[in-house]
């Protein structure tokens, strides 16, 4: 299946999905700890920034203080795709909502604040819907 780049079947098909689980941003020096799974990883010069199940950040002692609903589009959008994280982004903000994406390959991952997912969800559904 190739990669979508029209911004209007981007929207249209983005099927937001919430992912289960509380997730949390944080960061070390050098490489993650043996034995834990980051769902994102971030290098930068002030350190190895991770997002990681919350869980798993309390087992291993990491410092957090943003918990997050994981909710991933579930359109295949194109990298080089104008517009969808724009679009998403400005819902989102409309309805007072914060939202970190990270693009994957295959998809767009949206870490918005925990307690709100649910909310975020439905505006992105409503979004969809709206197209």
């Amino acid at each position: 299946m190739s990669a979508e780049r029209d911004l209007t079947r981007l929207l249209a098909g983005m099927r937001p999905e919430l992912r289960p689980g509380r997730y949390v941003f944080t960061t070390v020096d050098g490489p993650a700890p043996a034995g834990l799974a980051p769902v994102v990883t971030v290098a930068e010069p002030e350190g190895l920034t991770m997002v990681v199940r919350q869980e798993d950040a309390d087992a291993a002692s990491l410092a957090y203080d943003y918990v997050a609903g994981w909710i991933t589009l579930r359109v295949h959008s194109a990298l080089d795709a104008v517009g969808l994280t724009a679009a998403v982004a400005g819902a989102l903000a409309d309805a007072g909502l914060s939202c970190n994406v990270v693009a994957g390959f295959h998809h767009d991952h949206l870490f918005v604040e925990h307690a709100r997912a649910e909310e975020a969800l439905g505006v992105l559904t409503a979004l969809a819907r709206r197209i």
